[in-house]
This record gives C-alpha cells, structure tokens and sequence, in this order.
C-alpha cells in the first residue's frame, strides 16, 4: 500500500508542476492622483445600450454596416486639474473578432458589433486593453463627458435575422 501512494506522488508531482507553469493571473492597475465617477449613458453601474432593430438585408454585404447609436461616457465628481487632463477610456472586448470588433452572442449570424471611437467616427479595433482619446478634463473642471458609438457590422456578409448582444469592459486611464 505504501509503494502505491509513493508511486502516486511521484507522478502526480510533475503534473502539479506543469499546470502551475501553465497558470499565470496577471494582475494590472493604477494608482493615480485623478479619480472620477463613471457613468455610461447616465448609468454608472451595469448600463446598457439600447441598438435599434435593423434589417437584415442592411447587413447582406462582406462589411456592410447599420443601427449606429451613440453613447456617452461621462466623469463628474473629478479633482479639477491646474491644467487640461486627457482620459483614455480603456475598452476590453469580452468576445472579439479577429477583425477587433465584437462578437454577436445573440441568435443572429454573421453580426457583429463595431465600436466606434465618437460618432460618425471611425472604427476601434479592439485588441487585448485598447485605449481610446475623447474625454478632456479642462482645467479647473470637475466633469467632462464624451460620445462614443457602436454599430451593427457584417464581418462575412449574408446576415441573419435574431438577437444581438455583446459586451465589453471599461476603465478610465488617467495616466
């Protein structure tokens, strides 16, 4: 009995080895003298946007884009900076394309959704942490908001009807 629980630890030691080399958490922030209230169309926790309904035949060609919606990310409650402050607002696609849009968990196929850096913008391609320009703290400010958008894009063509939905993180980026 005693063998097999020696032959056991034996083997199982280099198993426990190699997933511990395989499992790396890496943990990133910031610590910054500027800090603000988030808030996202309004919302500062779990917001929503609301895209409206389209066709698909809007979405039928490789490309083809529709339903762009604005949003805004806005901050208050800041420390108001002696000079003008630029925010990056970091975005983290949770589900992303090859093509750095974000992928449809919804019903509908060959849709998916395209961040855009304001409105009418163009195209953020999200890849891993993407920092994005657009919110300005002026000097002496203690708020500041800016537009954002997304839009409905067919990476592939030939869309189909249903459901779409996606999600990102975010973060502001003082630094």
């Amino acid at each position: 009995m005693k063998r097999i629980a020696l032959i056991l630890a034996m083997t199982a030691a280099p198993a426990l080895t190699f997933a511990a080399a395989q499992n790396t958490i890496t943990f990133t922030g910031q610590v910054s003298a500027q800090t603000c209230a988030v808030a996202v169309n309004g919302n500062a926790a779990n917001p929503v946007i609301l895209m409206p309904t389209v066709s698909a035949a809007a979405l039928n060609a490789v490309g083809s884009t529709a339903g762009e919606t604005p949003f805004t990310i806005s901050v208050s409650g800041c420390t108001a900076p002696s000079s003008s402050l630029a925010i990056k607002t970091a975005f983290l696609g949770n589900n992303v394309t090859s093509a750095g849009n974000l992928a449809n968990a919804g019903t509908a196929t060959n849709v998916q959704v395209q961040l855009l850096s304001e409105t009418g913008g163009s195209a953020v391609v999200l890849n891993g942490i993407t920092s994005v320009a657009g919110l300005t703290l002026s000097s002496g400010a203690t708020s500041a908001s800016h537009d954002f958008a997304v839009r409905y894009i067919s990476e592939a063509g030939a869309a189909t009807a249903g459901t779409v939905s996606a999600t990102a993180q975010y973060a502001l980026d003082y630094l």
